[in-house]
């Protein structure tokens, strides 16, 4: 490790600055007093001139934590309804807008009730760090989510609220309050906790001895842990290279073999022994990449085997193996690494050499045994560097008999830099032996026809042997340099074709819309990667897990992948090859599932079926299952989202109709049932004037329900898509003139003036469309409009529309309303009146002209008058399909 900061360190400490500071008062349960701690500590605060505020405080009854209040502001509660009764919570813009310096926020893992901003106090906590703010704040170890089940196990009760361990990870401070047991059980027994019949109660359950033991030691581990990390942190942000024992943690070193698994086995023992954390790691080097199947596979179950033991397993790419331990066991803060006695290989020292020739403060354990791994031959001794030897040597040939040719007309000193050039061009393009090989050809060639003797091997000029020695140097060294690089290149091309494909695949499913698009973006990827058959399973309409993509593409499973995948899908583990469930199956099958529900499994089988998997591409899979189950929840948002919109709607809909159904459609029944009823029950008394109005209000009203009526059953039809205008050539005066006709009961004596061009051009619409369109206007104009009043029904024509207007001098339409006005069921508020009606005829009206090419549009106000502002409806039909 370098003494430079590490950046991210740097960054997530310049991240800390913007915020404000977090302290965790932490406790093993209640009663051990935090709250008491925490006002100390605010008392101290103010003391020292801290603008201090307690937003929230649980006193719970105690005098002597209730006196610590004295002296510093007590924000008030806010009052919050939820099923019938009032409950007071913290008031979050209360304490946001008295912005203090700092705050106290007692019960950190607190649930807000229903109509509070966050669902949890923790939120308003994040809220009010994010402003800048100083929390001191409490917390239970219980309430961790990551213990949630420990607790369970240990007390036998379920914590409900808990809160994400990043918070108390994020905190820049914790202080441990702690008190044994026995302390905590007489503060119970003394009424200082709890109430005594509730304390006796809690000493028989949760706070029996045992369980606060228990408790006591989680609590002490995830405060070490904290400040453990708080170490690394500051070591990392300083640039400190470490390490610090402060604490023991151990680094085992990999390799394939029957030693490998016994120095594996050695430091499991050793962690168990220390409760050390450990990680397992295997350096890559370029003779890695050469192995065969088998010592691949060897190595894959090592790192299964540490996985299983407990250990974090990681994989590193370097040349030097011991420097990369050393450079990870100072970044980790590791104080001792683990590894086999490996011996010396062809002269090189082994890796133990080499650690304890570079560490400095590590401890470098070494398990005693012999190594059964094939040992790595030299580069120069393997055949595949020699394959390429008569390009390398061309390409030296080449290069010296073009230098040849030119000698007269090339500087002596520039000679041999021209040779290097061709062996560096041959060390590039081929390999490490035959490099090594055009190397040693140059220096011949250089000898034979550059230096005196020529055409000879024999050196006249002492000097020259130097000359000679020092060009083969630079050679050879040229030409591992230049393969080294090579190999080098080629890993990174490696690893650029997996990041692309990852980035291709990520890009694929963020794109997707649907989830079958996801799901073949799914199993064409694994495939792809994997150089293996993929799947993935979801259960259809019956809830039977069924295959939704594979590729390449498959329609059914064998019984024993069958029953491998319905295990995985039901108890959200892997199942099958290269696992301890259903190892018999040809298929492995890891679950897709989010935080919400499970979705299905995906599936992968390889062509040999006695593969291994390391851990590195298990951890593919299971990355992959998790970003394609996220994505396969998105769209399944998408759909759940549309469908509460249409929900809504519906709902929406429902309501508007029930109450026209309610008001309007009983409204015309009431006056009907009336008047027929008088009729009936005096008939011979009733006159025959009086007779004809109660017949005519039988009339009038039944015409206004029969209007209703129709009105929904024109929404009905538009609703289901069963407009179709029928389109035929029509006069746009006689249509004008026909709605006058319809609606002269309703007018009755109300005026309504006609204004219409001479002769106008016919349009090809549907006649009775139009007409009801004109219809639904002139009727809203003639609820609105006063008595007295005028309306005006015009017609005029420009290049490219007709257009009806329908004017009249009533209390016009709020700026607001003026386009909600055709939606189905608006009708405009009245302060003091609601005119009767669905709300439906305007609506209509849009959907017939919209089914035309057409549109209707309001203007208000229309007048000066502020009395009588007016309303003017619009409705225009294209005239590109008229007659002359």
């Amino acid at each position: 490790m370098s003494d430079r900061p590490s950046p991210d360190a740097l960054l997530a400490e310049a991240a800390r600055e913007k915020r404000g500071q977090l302290k965790v008062f932490l406790g093993a349960a209640p009663g051990v007093g935090k709250t008491f701690a925490m006002l100390e500590a605010g008392q101290r605060a103010r003391t020292a001139g801290i603008d201090v505020v307690a937003g929230v405080i649980e006193t719970h009854g105690r005098a002597e934590t209730a006196a610590l209040l004295k002296g510093i502001e007590l924000l008030a509660p806010q009052r919050l309804e939820h099923g019938g009764k009032s409950f007071e919570e913290f008031d979050l813009d209360a304490l946001l807008t008295r912005r203090p310096r700092l705050a106290l926020i007692d019960e950190l893992a607190h649930s807000n009730i229903d109509g509070a901003r966050h669902p949890k106090r923790w939120q308003d906590v994040e809220e009010i760090l994010a402003a800048g703010i100083d929390v001191y704040t409490t917390l239970n170890v219980q309430h961790l989510e990551s213990l949630n089940d420990v607790v369970a196990q240990i007390t036998r009760i379920r914590v409900r609220e808990t809160l994400p361990d990043r918070i108390l990870a994020e905190a820049d401070e914790i202080e441990l309050i702690d008190l044994p047991p026995s302390e905590l059980i007489q503060r119970l027994k003394e009424g200082r906790v709890y109430v005594p019949e509730r304390a006796q109660r809690a000493i028989r359950h949760f706070f029996a001895p045992g369980n606060l033991t228990a408790l006591r030691e989680l609590a002490l581990r995830k405060a070490a842990e904290r400040v453990d990390a708080q170490m690394l942190g500051y070591m990392q942000s300083h640039g400190i290279a470490g390490p610090w024992p402060t604490a023991e943690r151990i680094l085992v070193h990999l390799e394939e073999g029957e030693l490998g698994a016994r120095t594996l086995r050695t430091a499991a023992r050793i962690a168990n022994r220390l409760k050390a954390p450990w990680v397992a790691v295997h350096v890559e080097t370029a003779a890695s990449e050469r192995w065969g199947d088998e010592r691949r596979d060897g190595l894959a179950r090592l790192m299964l085997l540490a996985e299983r033991l407990g250990a974090e397993t990681l994989t590193l790419r370097d040349e030097a193996p011991a420097q990369a331990l050393l450079r990870l066991a100072r970044t980790r803060n590791i104080s001792q690494i683990i590894i086999g006695a490996t011996p010396k290989r062809w002269g090189r020292r082994s890796l133990a050499d080499r650690l304890l020739a570079q560490t400095d403060g590590i401890g470098i354990q070494i398990v005693s045994g012999k190594s059964t791994a094939p040992r790595d031959r030299p580069a120069l001794l393997r055949p595949t560097e020699w394959r390429k030897t008569p390009l390398a040597l061309g390409i030296v040939a080449a290069t010296t008999a073009v230098v040849y040719g030119f000698g007269d007309h090339i500087p002596t000193a520039s000679i041999p830099l021209l040779l290097l050039a061709g062996v560096l061009v041959a060390s590039v393009t081929t390999s490490l032996g035959a490099a090594v090989l055009a190397a040693l050809t140059a220096v011949v060639g250089y000898n034979l026809f550059f230096l005196a003797p020529l055409y000879t091997l024999s050196i006249a000029n002492p000097e020259n042997v130097a000359t000679l020695l020092v060009f083969l140097s630079v050679a050879v060294l040229t030409a591992n340099l230049a393969a080294r690089v090579r190999r080098q290149a080629d890993a990174a091309k490696l690893r650029e074709r997996r990041t692309a494909a990852l980035y291709d695949f990520s890009k694929k499913i963020v794109g997707a819309a649907e989830a079958d698009d996801v799901l073949w973006a799914v199993v064409h990827h694994v495939a792809a990667t994997l150089g293996a058959q993929s799947a993935v399973l979801m259960p259809d309409e019956d809830g039977i897990l069924a295959i939704r993509a594979a590729y390449p593409p498959e329609d059914h499973l064998d019984e024993r992948a069958q029953a491998a995948a319905d295990w995985t899908a039901a108890k959200g583990e892997p199942t099958g090859q290269g696992t301890e469930t259903l190892p018999t199956s040809d298929w492995l099958f890891v679950p897709l599932r989010t935080g919400v529900r499970a979705l299905g499994v995906l599936g992968v089988r390889f062509p040999k079926t006695d593969v291994v998997l390391a851990p590195d591409q298990r951890r593919l899979i299971d990355a992959v299952a998790g970003q394609a189950a996220l994505a396969v929840e998105r769209t399944k948002l998408v759909d759940d989202i549309e469908d509460a919109r249409l929900a809504a709607e519906t709902e929406k809909l429902r309501s508007a109709l029930l109450s026209s159904l309610s008001h309007d459609l009983r409204t015309p029944l009431a006056a009907i049932l009336g008047s027929a009823s008088g009729l009936i029950d005096m008939d011979s008394d009733l006159s025959p004037a009086a007779r004809r109005d109660l017949l005519g209000t039988i009339r009038s009203e039944a015409e206004r329900l029969n209007r209703f009526v129709g009105n929904l059953l024109d929404m009905t039809r538009i609703a289901a898509g069963a407009l179709h205008p029928k389109r035929d050539w029509c006069d746009p005066a006689d249509l004008a003139a026909s709605a006058l006709s319809r609606v002269a009961t309703i007018a009755g004596e109300r005026r309504i003036d006609l204004d219409l061009p001479p002769s106008p051009p016919l349009i090809q619409v549907d006649g009775g469309l139009i007409e009801q369109a004109l219809v639904n206007l002139l009727e809203n104009a003639l609820k609105y409009a006063p008595a007295d009043r005028p309306i005006r029904l015009g017609l005029a024509m420009d290049d490219a529309w007709l257009t009806y207007t329908v004017s009249d001098e009533g209390p016009g339409i709020p700026a607001n309303a003026l386009e909600l006005v055709f939606d189905p069921f608006f009708r405009v508020r009245s302060e003091d009146r609601q005119t009767a009606g669905t709300g439906l005829g305007l609506a209509i009206s849009k959907a017939i002209l919209l089914a035309h090419g057409g549109d209707v549009r309001a203007q208000s106000p229309i007048t000066d008058d502020p009395a009588h502002p007016g309303t003017r409806l619009t409705l225009r039909l294209p005239l590109a399909i008229s007659l002359p």
